[in-house]
């Protein structure tokens, strides 16, 4: 039984002073049979009251504003999580049953959310690479597996070269992306293929085992396997999500379950830097003992409104890495 210590800060600076910050957090790790909170710290400039509930998917989210003028916002959240392992799939039943039993699914709550697909310009073509690559025979967990397996292998892990705004056909024209692309493009997949997908929100586990997005905020998605439930596959690692993935939140998509979001008064410039530090009991840190305070800033996710489109930005990051193979 794995425990994590998890640091996740966020912190905007303003152009001037803003008043009026009304923001949702969902800052709040799932609590269920396989994942334990055992602590959780929430500490926020000008100490303002958050009011929670719960969400239409079962996240628990928080709301508060901070009225009083303010240069900056800074939302430190500090967790304690034990994570338990989940049995895989049996996959004892035929094939045929299986897609029988989704086929079963398709109109009834709260499958129907997860089954829509997002239209998209490059629908056409991705249908064609599904009917390709599809196997007959194979039962829906091996078919995620394989269409997992498929984004892994064909989309580049590229950070930068995407952002929050990033559409399907970008993606898919790119061939690049990040861990929020890779789970779209996963879930517009196996919505494709009738097989109920979501979206989660959370952290890879400890950050120091080779993997991508580890020791930062990460995403994968969710699956509906018949007479099993709800299994994570992580597209961006090509693996099952288990112990070493810490779940926030899920939802249809990445808007159902960002982390923060918010409005305000005042000047629209900002600057946004998000830090997530991760300690797991037993191992080497990856930080120094304490955890990071939170004026201190290594991993920057945004720092200010991109102003090319994503090809070009793609093509820039391309030959910066060739820049540097040749030096």
């Amino acid at each position: 039984m794995p425990e994590f210590k998890i640091q996740h800060i966020t912190r905007y600076t303003y152009e001037g002073l803003v008043r009026d910050s009304a923001n949702q957090i969902i800052l709040y790790p799932i609590t269920d049979v396989a994942q334990e909170v055992l602590k959780h710290d929430l500490t926020i400039t000008g100490n303002p009251v958050v009011d929670t509930h719960i969400d239409y998917y079962g996240n628990q989210v928080g709301s508060f504003t901070y009225l009083e003028k303010h240069s900056r916002l800074v939302i430190n959240s500090e967790v304690i999580v034990v994570t338990h392992p989940k049995e895989l799939p049996a996959d004892d039943i035929a094939a045929d049953e299986q897609w029988q039993m989704l086929a079963s699914v398709q109109f009834i709550v709260p499958y129907i959310d997860f089954l829509k697909p997002e239209y998209f310009e490059s629908l056409p073509e991705l249908i064609t690479t599904i009917e390709s690559e599809r196997l007959q025979g194979e039962t829906p967990y091996q078919t995620a597996l394989r269409f997992a397996g498929y984004i892994y292998k064909n989309i580049k892990y590229l950070p930068g070269v995407t952002t929050v705004e990033s559409t399907l056909d970008e993606v898919w024209k790119l061939k690049a992306g990040v861990c929020q692309d890779f789970a779209h493009l996963f879930i517009q997949i196996l919505r494709l293929l009738k097989i109920p997908a979501r979206y989660v929100s959370g952290y890879i586990c400890p950050n120091h085992n080779g993997m991508r997005g580890e020791g930062a905020t990460h995403a994968w998605a969710e699956v509906f396997i018949p007479n099993y439930g709800w299994i994570g596959i992580d597209p961006t690692n090509n693996c099952v999500a288990n112990e070493t993935h810490v779940r926030l939140a899920v939802g249809r998509n990445f808007s159902d379950c960002s982390p923060v979001k918010g409005v305000y008064k005042g000047n629209s410039g900002h600057m946004l830097e998000v830090k997530v530090s991760v300690e797991y009991k037993g191992l080497p840190s990856s930080e120094p003992e304490n955890l990071i305070p939170t004026n201190q800033f290594i991993q920057t996710i945004e720092s200010e409104p991109f102003t090319t489109n994503s090809y070009r930005r793609y093509q820039e990051i391309m030959l910066m890495q060739q820049q540097q193979q040749q030096q």
